[in-house]
C-alpha cells in the first residue's frame, strides 16, 4: 500500500514539474524573437502545440492555464511584457484572443492521435493552430472594430512563420507523442 502511494506521489510530482517547466518554456518562447519575414517570429505557438502533442490534453491545458494565470497576475511571461504593460490590463489587450486560443489549440493537439501519416498530422496541426487565429481575430475585431483590416493585421503577417513551425512539428510529431509514456 505504501509503495502504491509513493508511486502516485511521484507521478503527481512529475506532472506538476512538467506543467511548471512548460510555463517556463512558453515564457522563454514568447521572449525570443527570430528574424523572419514579414514580422519577427516567436516560437510560442510551436511550444503550445508541442506540449499538447507530448503530454496530452490534461497536462497541456493545465500548463497553458497556469501560464495565462502567471501573466494575468503580473509576471512578465507574455510577449511584449513588461515593455508594453503587464497583468490583466495587458492580457485584455489585442493579444487576448490569441492567448485564449492557446487553450483550445493545446486541448486539440493533446486530444489528437499523431501516429498517422505525415499528411494527416499536417492537417491536424493546421486545424489546431487555426483555432489560435480564429480566437485572435474574433477578439481583435471586437476590440478595434470590424471595419478595420483584421485579417491583414492579425493573421497574414504570421502565416509564413506558422507554416514553418507546423512543417517542423509535422516532421517530429510521432517522436514527440512518445513522451506521453514517461508520465
Amino acid at each position: 500500500m505504501e509503495l502504491v502511494k509513493q508511486k502516485q506521489n511521484l507521478k503527481i510530482l512529475k506532472i506538476v514539474s512538467i506543467i511548471f517547466i512548460g510555463t517556463i518554456l512558453l515564457a522563454i518562447s514568447a521572449k525570443i524573437k527570430i528574424p523572419f519575414y514579414p514580422v519577427p517570429m516567436t516560437m510560442q505557438t510551436f511550444v503550445v502545440l508541442f506540449i499538447g502533442i507530448a503530454f496530452g490534453w490534461k497536462i497541456s491545458v493545465s500548463t497553458i492555464s497556469l501560464y495565462l494565470f502567471e501573466g494575468i497576475i503580473g509576471l512578465p511571461v507574455f510577449s511584449g511584457t513588461p515593455e508594453k504593460g503587464i497583468g490583466f490590463i495587458y492580457f485584455t489587450g489585442p493579444t487576448m484572443g490569441y492567448l485564449i486560443g492557446f487553450l483550445v489549440a493545446s486541448f486539440l493537439t493533446g486530444y489528437m492521435n499523431f501516429k498517422e501519416n505525415i499528411f494527416f498530422i499536417f492537417i491536424k496541426l493546421i486545424l489546431a493552430v487555426s483555432t489560435i487565429y480564429i480566437f485572435g481575430i474574433l477578439w481583435l475585431g471586437y476590440l478595434i472594430g470590424w471595419d478595420k483590416p483584421i485579417l491583414q493585421l492579425g493573421v497574414m503577417p504570421f502565416l509564413l512563420a506558422e507554416l514553418f513551425k507546423i512543417s517542423l512539428l509535422t516532421l517530429i510529431a510521432k517522436k514527440i507523442s512518445t513522451l506521453k509514456k514517461f508520465i
